[in-house]
């Protein structure tokens, strides 16, 4: 990668991509239960619904933090993400995770009308939720690394620099 003079680039590790994952699996999942039981009023097949979520989301919201670790939209180094990226994400997230939810909840129903109802609620509690999921982890830097012009000086040479990923806590800042 090339880097602009002064310019500080953000990046994720995979293991910080995991943990996210996972993390915003448990949240989902709960919420997802607890959606599925109010619309199907049978615990066991809200469960059901839940479990299967587990398997197949962790793969999807993986893949979609990686699709987002490309886009510098809204990143701010030392600062985390902005309120507008967190939003857009949760937006671009929530398309995908509630087009899995449908499917999935019909597959385990049966019904389009649970399937769908239990996706149109997830539109508006899983935007919030994850919105707010990404502010927390924004202010998490473990796993954030950041892509930066570091000077070099060998002895008898000035002034050159050179490009440098180099871990959050280390980072050199313009």
């Amino acid at each position: 990668m090339r880097l602009k003079q002064g310019t500080v680039y953000m990046t994720d590790s995979h293991l910080r991509s995991v943990t996210k994952g996972v993390t915003w699996r448990i949240t989902a999942t709960m919420d997802t239960i607890l959606l599925a039981y109010i619309v199907t009023g049978t615990f066991s097949t809200a469960v059901k619904i839940g479990l299967v979520e587990v398997m197949t989301k962790i793969a999807l919201y993986y893949f979609h933090e990686r699709m987002w670790n490309v886009i510098p939209f809204g990143r701010i180094h030392g600062v985390g993400p902005t309120h507008a990226r967190s939003l857009v994400k949760g937006i671009s997230w929530r398309f995908f995770g509630t087009m899995d939810t449908i499917v999935i909840s019909y597959i385990v129903t049966g019904t389009w009308v649970s399937a769908f109802a239990i996706g149109g609620f997830e539109l508006i509690t899983k935007v919030i939720i994850y919105y707010i999921h990404e502010r927390v982890w924004g202010k998490i830097k473990w796993g954030r690394i950041i892509a930066a012009k570091v000077p070099v000086r060998p002895e008898g040479h000035n002034g050159s620099t050179r490009d440098e990923r180099v871990r959050d806590k280390e980072a050199i800042l313009p």
